[in-house]
């Protein structure tokens, strides 16, 4: 059973979100909440699988919560789904940056909701190729050099900085086989082995690392 909780200062979202997960025969609701310290007294409270982060929240943000929930040994298990009105937020990098396994809108269907809460509680990232490729551009486009990761970068194979580029551009594994022609089962090997090695809580912050190591480039 997938537990799950929500963090939205707005009662009809929350209670639509529920009525749609606690449908699933797999899921449960555990629990809900209006505000950034709120969720963090859910979050230590509940321990569940997966928690919705709204962003733009009273009192402490979605952003500070979720940083704070990512940051704690004891909610490892805790993995954050963030919540945006529009497609591409200002905040989202930086929630990535945090720690959060991905994002999704709010006005998303509720078969994707469903899925997303899935994916996420296997520990895949949820960074839709369209929104990735757009956040890549925005985040190189910034003044400055790339911040380089330390060595850890340097412990990839050839293929695993491949796959780790095309896992940045929002590609499943079953794309990256297609694209590297080999088996999807051969495509999430590398995707865990590049994990393993970077110390990556999940795979969105594959994509981080390669944001900051400048692996990804802006398409022209």
């Amino acid at each position: 059973m997938i537990r799950v909780a929500l963090a939205d200062d707005q009662s009809l979202v929350r209670a639509g979100f529920a009525m749609i997960l606690d449908a699933e025969d797999d899921m449960t609701v555990v629990g809900h909440a209006d505000d950034g310290d709120s969720a963090l007294e859910l979050a230590r409270a509940e321990r569940p699988d997966v928690m919705l982060m709204d962003i733009r929240m009273p009192g402490l943000d979605g952003l500070a919560a979720s940083r704070q929930i990512c940051a704690n040994p004891a909610l490892s298990g805790v993995r954050i789904i963030v919540l945006t009105t529009f497609e591409l937020d200002e905040y989202v990098f930086e929630a990535l940056r945090s720690g959060v396994s991905g994002f999704l809108v709010k006005h998303t269907d509720p078969a994707d909701l469903v899925r997303a809460v899935r994916e996420v509680a296997r520990g895949e990232a949820l960074l839709s190729p369209s929104v990735t490729r757009r956040l890549i551009a925005e985040f190189t486009a910034k003044p400055g050099p790339p911040t380089l990761i330390p060595a850890t970068m340097n412990l990839l194979t050839d293929r695993e900085r491949e796959v780790v580029g095309l896992a940045a551009l929002g590609m499943t594994n079953e794309e990256i086989a297609a694209e590297l022609v080999v088996s999807p089962a051969t495509a999430r090997t590398h995707v865990s082995r590049a994990m393993v090695k970077l110390h990556a809580r999940d795979r969105a912050q594959l994509v981080v690392f390669a944001y900051q190591s400048g692996l990804v480039r802006p398409v022209a």
